[in-house]
């Protein structure tokens, strides 16, 4: 073997080997169509959306689908019904979908006793010429669509609210009221006698399991993309808010002419970056996702550096990657991947940065 990095025979099958996406450097994804990546460790939701598109599915039904899977699950409490009661204990629901040929996107937000967010939102797009529902009108359009109206407070959402009145309302998401909130549940009123520095305050203390979103990018095998979420939102909400999840652009962004992303985290901070969309333009300019994952966590962290957050992405040649923020008590991502080239859908791990 010579100083040429082995025999002509050896090289010509390492390319093809690449062409075919069948092997990548260490630490590198390869590329292969279909593809389907999802936040977090949600296999059962990585499973389904890789089944509906096996059998014949489009990329959209694989994204409401593998989302709605994820509802139905109430994946790590953080979606789906029973989990994250906001103030006065209530279980809402946010939700989007988008289409990367089209650049279509239905979205519900505070969705109330609704189960299938995502649903919903996928009829916003084939039955509306809006993009965006929220509130209780969007749960009037949605019994009108057919979904059936359902408590969704369970015991345990119950619980997680009873031992957070217990505890003063501690951690809640006031600033600036009387009473002090932290130390009281309210009801509060504006302190209008504070210091300008007080309203920067960086929160240092990690609630991961507070934020949590399924954020799921699908690539067909011609290259059609589409990307969804659906999440419960925070734990102890002020009622109303409403985060990234269902905003094009934050939660999610899919175009079939450059890629797709989706993010979970700390909804209030991400989506005032548009951090998918932002990832998506780096990928369109030719940067690999890894590197443009890479570049919007280190973009958001310049203003909040100890925001909790990951973020996914995608090309259209079918390569992805993931970052996320390194804080204490995060220092790894987990997410799926499912494509040929891995043969079932597969957790992978990334190291924060």
């Amino acid at each position: 073997m010579g100083s040429g990095g082995g025999s002509p025979e050896l090289r010509w099958s390492l390319l093809l080997l690449l062409a075919a996406g069948g092997w990548a450097p260490r630490g590198a994804a390869a590329a292969s169509l279909p593809l389907v990546v999802n936040t977090w460790a949600f296999r059962k939701a990585a499973e389904t959306a890789w089944s509906t598109l096996q059998g014949g599915g489009s990329e959209l039904d694989a994204v409401e689908h593998g989302c709605g899977q994820c509802e139905i699950e109430q994946c790590d409490g953080s979606v789906g019904y029973g989990g994250s009661p906001d103030e006065h204990g209530e279980t809402t629901l946010d939700a989007m979908i988008m289409d990367g040929n089209t650049m279509e996107v239905g979205a519900v937000a505070d969705l109330r006793r609704i189960k299938n967010a995502i649903g919903v939102a996928r009829k916003v797009i084939q039955h509306t010429k809006h993009t965006l529902l929220v509130g209780e009108s969007a749960t009037m359009f949605a019994e009108s669509m057919g979904f059936p109206s359902e408590d969704l407070t369970t015991q345990k959402s119950l619980s997680i609210y009873l031992k957070w009145l217990n505890r003063s309302c501690q951690p809640n998401f006031r600033k600036n009221v009387t009473p002090d909130a932290a130390k009281s549940c309210g009801p509060y009123k504006p302190n209008e006698d504070f210091r300008r520095e007080e309203q920067n305050v960086l929160e240092k203390t990690v609630h991961i399991h507070s934020h949590d979103t399924i954020g799921m990018i699908v690539i067909g095998q011609n290259g059609s993309i589409a990307a969804g979420t659906s999440t419960n939102g925070a734990v102890h909400k002020i009622q109303g808010r409403v985060g990234d999840s269902p905003i094009a652009g934050a939660g999610a962004y899919a175009d079939s002419t450059a890629g797709a992303a989706a993010a979970t985290g700390d909804g209030d901070v991400m989506m005032r970056f548009l951090p998918s969309y932002q990832a998506v333009e780096y990928m369109r300019a030719g940067m690999e996702p890894t590197e443009a994952c890479q570049k919007v966590i280190s973009r958001i962290r310049r203003y909040a550096p100890y925001f909790f957050g990951a973020v996914i992405c995608a090309n259209t040649s079918g390569s992805y990657g993931a970052a996320c923020n390194k804080v204490p008590g995060f220092t790894q991502f987990h997410f799926m991947a499912s494509s040929p080239a891995l043969r079932q859908p597969s957790e992978q791990i990334v190291d924060c940065i």
